[in-house]
């Protein structure tokens, strides 16, 4: 097993044996250690070394939607496995609820049924008007060329690029889908939370970054640490998070060389 990480537990464990009698921080709790050794994890892994998850999602087939994970920041990727086992990826529309319709009561007002605060939707493929061959897509007006008796097609109609679409209903906590044809799972790459999970840990490379921040906050607000300790506990963390960063961003000779290698190749001769 790779031994690049270390846990929180061992960095609080570690932080409260190097403690002297004399140190500003001796006086510190095992409980606000750890409250600021979680959100120094959260604060480098979102700067420096993003942790992205990627998951297979069951599709809530009432509501076109799928749960936000727990940990869930921010997505990177959603899309969905096609029948050749290739991840066909969505395009985000958040305009998506625009072209949804509702069931109404008498009064002509929205229905819940289910009392989660959402209007019930029904069926959108039966409801949502689509064009069709005499829609006015077909008029001169959206021809892309008129040559010679030939007509162009409309720029872009009937295209696209994605398998899907897809909308982030942060409200709701889901990502709401409107895909075709209706998937039943969804695989979503994002960037997550490590300091919700069971067991957070940071990369080893950044441990020494994570124990300075310990510290800096533990000082920071104190009336009886001197300015001039507080000042050095700032700029010992942030050197100590550049070192960090430029480890786990290391750009390697052989990268360069790569790089180089790829962007001059010549061209095969007809």
């Amino acid at each position: 097993m790779a031994r690049n990480t270390v846990s929180v537990d061992q960095v609080v464990n570690d932080f409260m044996l190097a403690l002297d009698g004399d140190d500003y921080a001796n006086n510190a709790n095992g409980m606000l250690v750890r409250n600021y050794a979680l959100r120094g994890i959260r604060e480098m892994n979102f700067d420096i070394q993003k942790k992205v998850k990627s998951l297979l999602l069951t599709v809530d087939t009432t509501k076109d939607a799928v749960d936000l994970p727990d940990d869930f920041v921010d997505y990177v990727k959603i899309g969905a496995i096609g029948g050749d086992g290739i991840i066909y990826v969505f395009g985000e529309n958040k305009n998506i609820n625009a072209a949804l319709k509702y069931s109404l009561d008498g009064s002509g007002d929205p229905i819940d049924t289910d009392g989660d605060g959402v209007f019930d939707r029904v069926d959108a493929k039966k409801e949502v008007s689509t064009l069709s061959a005499d829609a006015d897509l077909e008029t001169y007006a959206f021809r892309n060329f008129m040559y010679q008796g030939y007509s162009g097609r409309a720029y872009g109609a009937g295209g696209g690029r994605y398998a899907g679409q897809f909308r982030v209903n942060y409200e709701q906590n889901r990502i709401e889908l409107a895909s075709n044809p209706n998937y039943k799972e969804v695989v979503i790459e994002y960037i997550a939370d490590e300091a919700r999970s069971t067991n957070p840990s940071i990369h080893i490379y950044a441990e020494n970054a994570l124990r300075s921040y310990v510290y800096y906050r533990l000082v920071e607000r104190k009336s009886n640490v001197p300015m001039g300790e507080k000042m050095r506990a700032r700029k010992e963390y942030y050197n100590e998070r550049r070192l960090a960063n430029a480890r786990l961003k290391s750009f390697t000779k052989e990268e360069a060389l790569k790089t180089i290698r790829k962007n001059y190749k010549q061209s095969p001769k007809g």
